[in-house]
């Protein structure tokens, strides 16, 4: 019924919206930049951004570079943090930034377990509330 008022199917798909994602790889649609610097191999980009990406990734040409996913590096097994790090240096790359104002190392590894005041310097801090009441 309501559907019958609306006359024409173009009215139809202006009321309906579209639920259907889009299957569309964004990462070839967009522009693959030119080698500058240093930079004129995947491999010669992979050593620059660390992280031992060079290792993780295999990629031949500086076009398959570009036009690789996120979906392609998962299904080269890739971990998630590797994935995005390696995402994020290539956007960054595109926009036309220098590799030294954004490569970075991952963050080290925490000494001090813990969040709060409960673990110092890897030792767990009691209360005295606690030793007073035995």
């Amino acid at each position: 019924m309501l559907l019958t008022g609306l006359g024409s199917t173009s009215r139809l798909r202006v009321a309906v919206p579209s639920l259907a994602r889009s299957l569309v790889n964004r990462a070839a649609t967009r522009p693959i930049p030119s080698p500058r610097g240093p930079i004129a191999t995947p491999s010669d980009f992979l050593k620059a951004i660390g992280r031992s990406s060079d290792t993780k990734v295999t990629v031949e040409t500086w076009e398959q570079l570009w036009k690789t996913s996120g979906h392609d590096l998962k299904k080269s097994g890739l971990g998630v943090r590797d994935r995005r790090y390696i995402l994020w240096c290539m956007e960054k790359y595109r926009h036309g930034e220098p590799i030294e104002s954004f490569a970075h190392e991952p963050k080290p590894k925490k000494t001090i377990r813990g969040w709060g005041p409960a673990v110092q310097n890897g030792k767990r801090i009691r209360s005295r509330r606690l030793k007073n009441k035995k």
